[in-house]
């Protein structure tokens, strides 16, 4: 009865939990965890637009693209999702996305300017110490007097090499005196030094609250551009995706949702139906931490998502697919439970910290829609790992407890036929290899035309912003629908993106650099059909809103991860051969990919990189479930079956979750895609084709490619392999004698 008891007390504790939760996504606690506020990005809601002109009369193009590049981590520090561009010669557009009030974020941007650091020398000629340029980072905090229990605000100051020094010699020399900060000519602290300091880190106290702190910080932050800035407009603009695309990707995702969860009661009964609670359970704890969080969330964070579905629903397709074989095997409904949670931890475990490194390496190194990604994933996967190691094993048992004990009601996994992948290896090497070089060609025969090695957007590549007046409202959803598609044709090409300002009638369209007389047409064909006003475009250059430093830190970052995955891959299986088997597999996996954007002349923008590495960890997740089990049949090899037959045999055994993860992802993505506007079916088509050769490959290519690597020794248990060691050894020496006879 004691049991009894505590089981029904665990279910009762989790179902709270969980109604506590739905309950605070769809309606909110004081305010706080209702999804509605979420932020959302500027393609699915839109947000504050700031344009800012530079008031130097003659500046360089370094001066230029460095105080662009301040701005850019300025902004990013507000999200990692801002947009920072050059429009025109001399102007710098700022994006902040999920704001709606203007003048609230241009304040809390704050106005660019110059910040210094002087004191006054004993004629009282000012003397200059520290400029913007010297200081790398300044942001507020509180202290605590550990007597008192009273609260200091105070401003943290970090220098670079050469502000340390010169901060080093201020201090030293003006104990006890005031170092007064000016901002535009406006002193706006002056701080009394209290010793040296000389470690290049410092604090400014006595600030009366918390919003000084943040105000001063946010002063001398933004004061160190090289150049200096006027602001010449802040506006709030629309999502670029129109209205309707957040609502058609929710209702998406929700049928994606409970035909995962029928599919899952169908297929596994008892466990299907704690499957498909956990699949809720996660969701719900991901909605709550994009809120609580403050996460952004984007076509790339939507990606995140998808992926961490996959992750979750995989992991509960290990768990039961085991249980099903331990039951098929002869144990007991309770023992089944019990080893199959055990024997699908590895697996799990080891899949998601191999995908959890990468999107730490990526937030970490990664900047901008990489650093966006990256947060979402790394939430998703760590919701995933509790609730289908947590959640679903207290349920499990509790249920079994409380008299679920019946093998029907788990079903019994059914014994496949031992599939002789590695048999048909050269076929499946080869004809990668084929499709791998076909589309290298296409793309280098596209590249000799002109055209490129891709379809180059304008967030990648820049080109022409074309603002205009209508004398219509139109929405942001009627221009996707037409006005889009005219352009589209006179320009041959779909890489248009716009915006719309709030409440006007202006529009922002950006698009791919084209011949003057085209642009002459494009404006012709407004006028005349859409009613624009003539005379009022105003037409710029743009730069990419995907920086060059923005796409380094992704391939650094990834290079990165692929190598910590590499080490991680190497330590917890013992043996360099699967490392280096799994980053083959994965690259294999990219490369076709790439080769997909070659051949369709899919845009290359922002869902480019996410779906990249979206791919990545789908695909080494899927590498790593079939490692697992390849590990474990070595490691029990009593019938001294040889590598190759227990690579096929793994590869069978695990035949059921490469199916099974398979067909729900595609299931999320297919319906996102079916159901989506034209920009989000552009970004979920590359993910389909993504998943689908991710499933191929774990099938047909990393056991094919361990197998090449190892399999002279690796198909052994401990015992066999060191006898053949010492053997080897022996002919060794034996060959050793008869050479030097």
């Amino acid at each position: 009865m004691k049991k009894k008891r505590n089981n029904i007390i665990k279910l009762v504790v989790i179902f709270l939990i969980f109604a506590l939760g739905a309950y605070t996504v769809l309606f909110g606690i004081g305010g706080y965890g209702n999804a509605t506020n979420i932020i959302l990005g500027l393609d699915v809601r839109g947000g504050v637009s700031i344009t800012y002109e530079v008031a130097d009369e003659e500046f360089s193009a370094e001066d230029f693209q460095d105080t662009l590049s301040k701005l850019e981590s300025r902004a990013q520090a507000l999200s990692t999702e801002a947009e920072v561009y050059q429009e025109g010669d001399d102007r710098i557009v700022v994006n902040i996305p999920g704001e709606t009030d203007a003048e609230a974020t241009l304040e809390e941007l704050g106005e660019p300017g110059t910040i210094e650091f002087f004191t006054y020398d004993d004629d009282g000629e000012e003397v200059i110490w520290l400029t913007g340029e010297d200081i790398q980072s300044a942001s507020a905090g509180q202290t605590t007097d550990e007597l008192t229990g009273s609260v200091d605000y105070v401003v943290e100051l970090t220098m670079t090499s050469d502000g340390a020094e010169s901060f080093a010699q201020a201090t030293e020399e003006n104990v006890g005196e005031a170092i007064y900060i000016r901002y535009n000519d406006e002193v706006i602290s002056s701080p009394t030094v209290q010793e040296a300091i000389t470690g290049g880190e410092a604090q400014i106290t006595g600030l009366e609250s918390a919003e000084e702190a943040e105000s001063l910080a946010t002063m001398i932050r933004i004061g160190n551009l090289t150049l200096e800035l006027d602001t010449i407009s802040h506006k709030t603009v629309g999502a670029r995706l129109g209205s309707d695309a957040l609502e058609k990707s929710v209702i998406a995702g929700a049928i994606a949702l409970v035909l995962i969860c029928l599919f899952m009661i169908v297929i596994y009964r008892v466990p299907g139906i704690v499957a498909s609670f956990s699949l809720l359970f996660y969701t719900v704890l991901v909605l709550l931490a994009l809120n609580g969080f403050n996460l952004t969330l984007t076509l790339p964070g939507i990606a995140g998502i998808i992926l961490g579905i996959g992750m979750a629903v995989d992991a509960n397709v290990i768990i039961y697919s085991r249980i099903r074989e331990e039951i098929a095997a002869g144990e007991t409904v309770g023992n089944a439970i019990q080893t199959g949670f055990h024997k699908a931890n590895t697996a799990i475990i080891d899949g998601n910290v191999t995908t959890l490194i990468a999107a730490v390496i990526l937030i970490w190194q990664g900047t901008g829609t990489v650093q966006g990604f990256a947060e979402t994933l790394a939430v998703g996967i760590l919701i995933s790992m509790f609730t289908a190691l947590v959640v679903s094993r207290i349920i499990v048992k509790a249920l079994y407890q409380l008299g679920v004990v019946n093998p029907k009601y788990y079903g019994t996994e059914k014994p496949r036929k031992t599939m002789d992948v590695l048999g048909k290896r050269n076929i499946f090497l080869g004809l990668s290899a084929v499709v791998i070089i076909a589309c290298l060609a296409v793309g280098l025969v596209n590249r000799s035309n002109g055209n490129g090695l891709f379809n180059t957007s304008v967030e990648f590549a820049g080109g022409t912003s074309l603002t205009v007046d209508f004398e219509e409202d139109y929405s942001i959803d009627e221009f996707n629908e037409t006005i889009k598609e005219d352009i589209a044709e006179i320009i041959g090409s779909t890489d248009i993106q716009a915006q719309k300002e709030t409440n006007s009638n202006t529009f922002t369209i950006k698009l791919q650099s084209i011949d003057e007389s085209l642009m002459t047409e494009v404006k012709e064909m407004l006028v005349s059909d859409y009613g624009a006003v003539e005379g009022a475009f105003q037409e710029s250059y743009v730069s990419a809103t995907i920086s060059g430093e923005t796409t380094r830190s992704a391939v650094i970052a990834t290079i990165m991860a692929t190598i910590c995955m590499l080490i991680y891959i190497w330590f917890r299986f013992s043996n360099i051969r699967y490392a280096f088997s799994a980053v083959l597999a994965l690259c294999h996996d990219i490369l076709v990919l790439i080769g997909f954007y070659m051949v369709s002349r899919t845009s290359v923008g922002t869902a480019f990189i996410a779906c990249i590495l979206t791919i990545v960890g789908y695909s080494i997740n899927a590498t790593i479930v079939i490692f697992d089990r390849i590990r474990e049949n070595t490691r029990y090899n009593v019938d001294k079956k040889d590598f190759k037959t227990i690579i096929n045999t793994s590869i069978t055994q695990t035949m059921t979750r490469t199916i099974y993860t398979s067909l729900t992802t595609l299931v999320t993505v297919l319906i996102i895609f079916i159901m989506g506007v034209t920009a989000i079916q552009e970004f979920t088509l590359p993910i389909i084709v993504g998943v689908i050769v991710g499933g191929y490959s774990s099938v047909c290519i990393t056991g094919s490619l361990l197998y090449l690597f190892g399999h002279k020794t690796m198909g052994l248990t401990g015992k066999q392999a060191e006898a053949q060691r010492k053997q080897q050894n022996k002919k060794n020496k034996t060959k050793r004698k008869k050479s030097r006879r």
